[in-house]
């Protein structure tokens, strides 16, 4: 039976909003939020946080949560993941899915989409989410991602510009934001690790882009929600204002 693990990122540092995974909402840490949602997917056969700070693994172990401390110096989430799967020594078709511990909006059925698609299809390595978007400011958003998919469902680009461009205003095709949360097959993931950043990843700051580059398929699944991945302090305002309702 193929192993199915969720893992969540979560670092201390953050640049734009430093101790977020530890920012209260309803009375709880943002992690904890992450963590109680993701734990109802029903595919999850385990649920872990990997970190890289104490304060992080305390609040986890507080609320009863599985932690694993890792290196400080991993330059994404990603490698955060692949590091945390080699501790719990996960075989190579292991599904492992990341799950952003900067969003507590996270719903199960969203984690539960990404490890069944990896589940039917055995020549999928990797997986993502995407979002149809009608909000003209999020199109126009740099920091909303954007992806266009092939007539298969996988990705083509994923871009911070508008994309795809519409010549003829008159017949606007459907956009796609994209959401942060990817499954892997474990061989992959630690593989995807090793890869050397390619150029248009580097352009627009998006690391996803460089399995497109390395000639590698990313299948997207249209989520039935979106979320809110909180990076700014007016983010964190808006989960707050969201919850409370």
């Amino acid at each position: 039976m193929t192993q199915i693990v969720g893992i969540i990122p979560a670092r201390y540092d953050a640049k734009r909003l430093p101790g977020k995974p530890l920012a209260l909402i309803q009375d709880r840490p943002m992690i904890q939020h992450v963590y109680e949602r993701a734990a109802k997917a029903a595919t999850l056969q385990r649920l872990v946080v990997a970190t890289d700070d104490p304060r992080i693994e305390r609040a986890v172990a507080k609320f009863g949560g599985e932690v694993l401390m890792t290196s400080r110096d991993h330059p994404s989430g990603t490698d955060r993941v692949a590091e945390a799967s080699r501790q719990l020594m996960l075989q190579g078709d292991a599904i492992v899915v990341n799950i952003q511990g900067d969003e507590p909006l996270v719903q199960a059925e969203m984690i539960d989409s990404l490890a069944q698609i990896l589940q039917k299809n055995s020549d999928v390595p990797m997986a993502t989410l995407a979002y149809p978007d009608t909000d003209r400011n999020d199109l126009l958003d740099p920091d909303v991602v954007k992806v266009v998919l092939d007539a298969k469902g996988r990705a083509l680009y994923f871009s911070r510009s508008p994309i795809p461009a519409v010549r003829d205003e008159s017949s606007p095709p459907p956009y796609y934001k994209h959401l942060g949360f990817y499954g892997y097959r474990n061989g992959f993931l630690q593989e995807f690790t090793k890869l050397s950043p390619g150029v248009l990843e580097k352009l627009e700051k998006l690391e996803q882009l460089r399995a497109l580059e390395h000639g590698f398929s990313i299948s997207v699944v249209i989520s039935p929600s979106d979320s809110i991945s909180v990076d700014t302090a007016e983010d964190l305002a808006r989960v707050r204002k969201i919850m409370e309702q």
